[in-house]
C-alpha cells in the first residue's frame, strides 16, 4: 500500500511541528520538559489533523524512549497486557493511546496502577473534551493540555513545505490554490496534505490550479474563515445574535460552523449560552442543548444538523436572563480577593448546633450560613425577565424576610 503523504511529512522533532507554539515555543511547557528530558502522563486534546500523535511521537524520539502505539477502541485487553509486560522488562515505557476517550473501565482498570507507580508514562490523544469524555481517575494521573486549531497560515506554511519535499518532485501550484486548499482542510493539516497529492496525481504534468482543486475535493470552498479571527468572528456573532434574539442571524452563523464542520467548538459555545445568556430564564434550555449535542454524536452529518436547528431557534427566541453568570463571578470576585472569612461554627461537619431545615415548617429555619463579615452581603443579582425566575425570587425574598 502506499503512505500518504500526511505520513511521509511527520516531523521527527518538535521542532518541525507547526502551530501550537504556545506548548512548544521558547520556555513553554513541552519545550521545557524535554530540554529537561522528562515527561509525565499527558492528554493531548484538540480537532483532527492539528498534530496530536505528531507531537506525541515527537516528544518520545527526542527523548529516546521506548514507546507502543495503542488505539483505546482497536486494541484488546490482551494487547494491553502485552504492554504491561513489555513496561516490566524495560522497567518503563510510554504508551501512546488514542481515542482516550473510548477506553472502556476493564482497560482502565488494568492500567490504573501502573500509572500510578510510574511504570508506565501515558500520553493520551482525544478529539472530545477529556473534562467531559475521559474518566476521573485516568484525568487525575495526567497533564491535560489544550492543542489550538492551526490557523489558514499555518497550513499554507505546511503545504509549502510540502511542496518543497522529494515526494512531489515538479509540482506547481499558484498561491489561489493553496488558499483554497488550506480553506478546505479547515485548520486539519493532515486533510490539507491528503488533498493535496490527490490534485497531484490528478493535475496533468502536476500543475495544480484552483479547478483541479474544485474537482478533487466535493466541499465547497465557502467564506468560512477558518484563521483565528475569522474562526471566533462566527463563534463570537452566533452568540450575539442568539443573545440578541435575532434567530434569522444565529441560524446563518450556525450553518457557517456546520459547514466548515466545526461541531465540537458550536457544541461547547452553545451549551456556554445556555447558562451565560438564558440561564434561569429558561432552565430547561441547557438539558436540551445537551440531548441535542448527544443525539448529533448518534446521528452524524448530514441529520445531525436537523436537531442543531431546533435547538437554536428555540435558544434565540427564549427569554434571557444572565443572572447565573452575574451572580457567580461576584461570589468570586470575594473569594480571589481575599474576601472570605470564616465557616460559621454551627454549619461546620457534625456541629451539634445545626438546625435541619427539614424538620421545620416549609423546609426553611432562621440560620446564618456566610461568615460574619459577610452575613448580610448579597451575591444573587436577579432578573424578572421570566416567569420561572420571578418565582425563585419571590422564594429568596421570602428567605431573607425570615433571616432578619
Amino acid at each position: 500500500m502506499f503512505e500518504p503523504l500526511a505520513v511521509k511529512l511527520r516531523p521527527l522533532t518538535t521542532k518541525d511541528v507547526i502551530g501550537q507554539t504556545h506548548l512548544l515555543g521558547k520556555d513553554k511547557v513541552l519545550t521545557n520538559l524535554i530540554k529537561n528530558k522528562r515527561i509525565f502522563s499527558m492528554i493531548l486534546y484538540g480537532k483532527p489533523g492539528i498534530g496530536k500523535t505528531t507531537i506525541a511521537t515527537a516528544i518520545v524520539n527526542e527523548l529516546g524512549l521506548k514507546y507502543r502505539m495503542l488505539n483505546a477502541v482497536i486494541n484488546s485487553k490482551k494487547d494491553f497486557d502485552v504492554v504491561i509486560e513489555e513496561a516490566k522488562m524495560y522497567k518503563g515505557l510510554v504508551v501512546i493511546m488514542d481515542e482516550i476517550h473510548r477506553m472502556n473501565k476493564d482497560k482502565q482498570d488494568l492500567l490504573l496502577p501502573y500509572l500510578e507507580s510510574g511504570l508506565i508514562i501515558l500520553i493520551g490523544l482525544t478529539s472530545s473534551n477529556p473534562y467531559h469524555k475521559i474518566n476521573p481517575a485516568i484525568r487525575s494521573r495526567c497533564q491535560i493540555y489544550e492543542l489550538k486549531s492551526l490557523t489558514n497560515e499555518d497550513v499554507i506554511k505546511g503545504l509549502k513545505k510540502a511542496c518543497k519535499s522529494i515526494y512531489l518532485k515538479d509540482i506547481k501550484i499558484d498561491k489561489k490554490s493553496l488558499e483554497a486548499i488550506a480553506t478546505l482542510a479547515n485548520g486539519d493539516l493532515r486533510y490539507a496534505y491528503n488533498l493535496l497529492e490527490v490534485c497531484y496525481y490528478t493535475a496533468t504534468n502536476h500543475e495544480i490550479n484552483i479547478d483541479i482543486v474544485k474537482s478533487s475535493c466535493n466541499k465547497p470552498i465557502n467564506s468560512y474563515d477558518a484563521s483565528d479571527d475569522g474562526h471566533y468572528d462566527t463563534i463570537s456573532a452566533l452568540q450575539k445574535s442568539i443573545r440578541g434574539s435575532d434567530v434569522n442571524a444565529a441560524l446563518h452563523y450556525a450553518a457557517r460552523l456546520i459547514e466548515a464542520e466545526d461541531l465540537d467548538i458550536l457544541f461547547r459555545r452553545l451549551t456556554v449560552i445556555a447558562y451565560e445568556d438564558i440561564g434561569l430564564a429558561n432552565p430547561s434550555i441547557g438539558p436540551k442543548v445537551d440531548a441535542m449535542i448527544n443525539a448529533c454524536e448518534r446521528l452524524g452529518l448530514p441529520e445531525a444538523v436537523i436537531p442543531i436547528g431546533t435547538v437554536i431557534i428555540e435558544m434565540a427566541l427564549s427569554p434571557k436572563s444572565n443572572s447565573g453568570e452575574a451572580s457567580i463571578y461576584k461570589a468570586l470576585e470575594d473569594v480571589r480577593s481575599g474576601n472570605i472569612g470564616d465557616v460559621p461554627s454551627h454549619i461546620k461537619t457534625n456541629s451539634p448546633d445545626y438546625k435541619y431545615p427539614h424538620d421545620y415548617p416549609n423546609g426553611y429555619v432562621k440560620q446564618q450560613y456566610l461568615p460574619d463579615k459577610l452575613k448580610n452581603k448579597e451575591y444573587y443579582m436577579y432578573k424578572l425577565t421570566s416567569s420561572y425566575e420571578k418565582q425563585l425570587v419571590d422564594i429568596y425574598n421570602k428567605i431573607k424576610k425570615i433571616n432578619k
